[in-house]
């Protein structure tokens, strides 16, 4: 604090310099001049029992002795109060040289819209990314593709082998062919039967040719067979989904790729048992595909970064693979939504990579505009002093210098 460093200590620095003197006086006080007072006195005393006879001459309570005593006391007090004094005109006089009319430089506020660049880190990864997985259970039993293999929507990569869904579907074709012959067996009943009640009815047009009871069994037959009828195509729909279900089970047996993109991975090897719940092989996946060619750069960008982001807005980046190399981006997506573990808001940009040259994964430095509608002041970083109680830049006005609290934002390497 004596030593006046930092913003604003020229005001504080007198007080140090006093405080410093006094305690350099009384040091000195204390170590040479009471010691020598205190031999003084001593010399004076004797080692006799003092008279307490105030008309004893050598009684400490005879008037003139105690004037004796009373003037080494004055003296003492006067040489006392001269070094304190001594010790603080140094810091006084300091204190007045330094609070005199000093020139400083000052520099005028800038007020003019934001607009700036800032470096965000960013990563690349893949638009459409996915891990193969079995959907049955069965042995790997042909695999086409390798790591780094380029593969195109639709094409057969992966084959397993069930020999229990064959069988499956052996007994639902089976179950299906059965359904259908009952069915045929209830159809022809039911037409032999359906004839025979409508020739009953036509006899019976004849009063006394056919019983009226004749009749009426025929009409139930045939109600009877019609029933039969329903039940059994019944049982051929279920048979026949049944059979869709097995086939479409051992459909899954061959796996195609799901778009275009290029194999990243792979784990497993022909012969090895996959599945849903197989054990360890079937929770990891057999191959992984990457579309290299549609690439998200996804942004971190603070909060304060954020307030003017539009998409279609372009932003330029980088890449460590290519140096001196400058790529160019829309916006494509902004997710409107602070993430409290990071305070960042994440935004997306579209790349095509036709020629494959940036890869998912890649970390990028992106150049990210900042702007601002509304007009901010600007003052020099080294301007705006903060004493752990307050942020404020010293103003100049009518030749005095006050102190003006702020509240910093972006600090921008230009002004």
């Amino acid at each position: 604090m004596a030593l006046a460093i930092g913003q604003g200590s020229e005001e504080t620095a007198p007080w140090g310099r006093a405080v410093i003197g006094g305690l350099f006086a009384a040091t000195l006080a204390t170590l040479f001049l009471l010691p020598t007072v205190f031999g003084i006195v001593q010399k004076r005393a004797s080692l006799k029992s003092p008279s307490l006879d105030p008309e004893d001459a050598n009684s400490p309570f005879c008037p003139q002795a105690g004037e004796s005593m009373k003037t080494v006391i004055v003296v003492l007090a006067l040489s006392l109060s001269m070094l304190g004094c001594n010790g603080n005109a140094k810091p006084a006089a300091s204190k007045q040289t330094e609070t005199g009319a000093q020139t400083v430089e000052v520099v005028a506020v800038a007020s003019q819209k934001l607009a700036t660049v800032f470096a965000l880190p960013a990563q690349l990864v893949p638009f459409q990314s996915v891990d193969i997985h079995p959907k049955v259970t069965g042995f790997l039993d042909m695999i086409r593709v390798d790591r780094g293999s380029r593969v195109h929507k639709g094409e057969l990569i992966i084959r397993l082998s069930a020999p229990e869904l064959v069988a499956q579907r052996a007994q639902a074709e089976s179950a299906l062919r059965a359904a259908e012959a009952q069915l045929t067996t209830a159809q022809a009943k039911l037409a032999s039967d359906n004839g025979t009640y409508l020739h009953l009815v036509s006899a019976a047009k004849t009063p006394g040719v056919v019983a009226e009871n004749d009749v009426m069994v025929a009409s139930q037959t045939a109600s009877a067979d019609q029933g039969q009828v329903h039940s059994a195509e019944n049982n051929v729909a279920a048979a026949r989904d049944a059979l869709r279900s097995v086939t479409q089970l051992e459909s899954y047996l061959n796996i195609y790729a799901p778009f275009d993109g290029i194999v990243t991975t792979r784990n497993l090897q022909p012969g090895a048992l996959v599945g849903p719940a197989s054990g360890q092989s079937g929770t990891m996946p057999i191959v992984q595909i990457v579309d290299t060619t549609h690439l998200r750069l996804v942004v971190p960008v603070p909060g304060a970064y954020a307030g003017e982001t539009q998409v279609g807005q372009q932003v330029t980046f980088s890449v460590p693979a290519h140096p001196g190399e400058t790529f160019h981006a829309p916006i494509a997506r902004i997710s409107h939504d602070v993430e409290l573990n990071t305070r960042t808001m994440p935004v997306e940009l579209d790349i095509h990579s036709r020629d494959s040259r940036l890869s998912p994964g890649s970390y990028s430095s992106v150049k990210w505009p900042v702007h601002r509608g509304a007009p901010t002041m600007f003052v020099p970083v080294s301007a705006v002093t903060n004493d752990q109680q307050r942020t404020f830049v010293e103003r100049v006005r009518d030749g005095k210098a006050e102190w003006v609290d702020v509240v910093t934002g972006l600090s921008v390497a230009e002004t």
